[in-house]
């Protein structure tokens, strides 16, 4: 049969067609790596011979320096210094009327006189009035008082104690007030009280003035009472004792303007370390209690 001749032609045809796929190591054909390199030495070369440089000069990178930013210093605000809050008035400096002791309000003095105003107050606060403290004038009409009198001496916390001014009444017919008060060792007045007068210039007849002299010694001691007019008149008067009696009354007939003394004594005022006092009440024509007299055995 013929088909035993067809077997060396198929494997020729087969060797042919692998021989067409098999990788070809003809001298001619190079590596695509060893092209490449080549290459690279061809333009080396070439720069070379035309004095430039074989390699690429770095671009220079332009320094970037930070614009520092505005050192910011904060702006303080405003320091407040707090304003201390108002506080009531503390137990420290507090002070009562007693009474006025002489020329109370509305009595009636003639022009230009000279009168002694005294107010009687009483320390109710803890502090002790010492002579770092002053009476001073406030407001109204001065009356020739003077602008500021310290005290004379301690007044303790529950004392009473008489302050006076030595005034002048106006020349003027009128009602005047002057306002004084009581001012601390820091200069903070803390209490107010005041004198009221009528002058009449047809110099209606009144006391202006009582004054005391006190002598002797504990227990007993003498004390003699001034009384001064403005005019012709007559006066009554009463005593008064700390310890509420009274005296039976007096008379005095003034002829005019000037003084009369009476004397009292000797009088038994002596309690060891106890303080009397005795003072003089106008009746008429004034209706008002002037000056006191103070007797103690220590």
């Amino acid at each position: 049969m013929r088909k035993i001749h067809l077997i060396p032609a198929v494997i020729a045809i087969l060797g042919a067609m692998l021989a067409c796929n098999l990788p070809s190591t003809t001298p001619n054909q190079q590596n695509p790596d060893a092209i490449l390199t080549a290459a690279a030495l061809t333009v080396q070369a070439q720069l070379a011979a035309n004095n430039t440089p074989t390699s690429v000069p770095a671009v220079n990178t332009p320094t970037f320096t930070p614009i520092p930013l505005s050192t910011f210093t904060p702006i303080p605000l405003s320091t407040l210094t707090p304003v201390p809050s108002a506080t009531a008035t503390s137990g420290c400096d507090k002070a009562l009327f007693v009474t006025d002791v002489t020329y109370p309000d509305n009595t009636v003095v003639g022009s230009g006189v000279a009168f002694t105003k005294t107010w009687r107050l009483q320390n109710t606060g803890s502090c002790s009035w010492t002579p770092a403290y002053a009476l001073v004038f406030v407001s109204g009409t001065m009356m020739s008082g003077p602008t500021v009198q310290a005290m004379t001496g301690n007044v303790n916390p529950g004392q009473t104690v008489d302050v006076s001014v030595n005034l002048q009444s106006p020349s003027s017919s009128g009602t005047y007030t002057g306002t004084w008060g009581l001012r601390n060792s820091s200069g903070v007045i803390f209490t107010h009280f005041y004198v009221q007068i009528v002058v009449n210039n047809s110099s209606a007849f009144s006391v202006t003035h009582v004054g005391f002299n006190v002598t002797g010694s504990c227990p007993n001691f003498n004390f003699k009472v001034t009384i001064t007019t403005n005019g012709a008149g007559t006066v009554n008067l009463h005593r008064v004792f700390s310890s509420g009696i009274d005296t039976s009354p007096r008379t005095l007939v003034f002829s005019g303007a000037g003084n009369q003394t009476i004397n009292y004594g000797p009088v038994y005022f002596g309690v060891a370390h106890s303080s009397e006092w005795t003072d003089i009440y106008i009746d008429s024509p004034n209706h008002q209690q002037f000056g006191r007299a103070t007797f103690s055995c220590p």
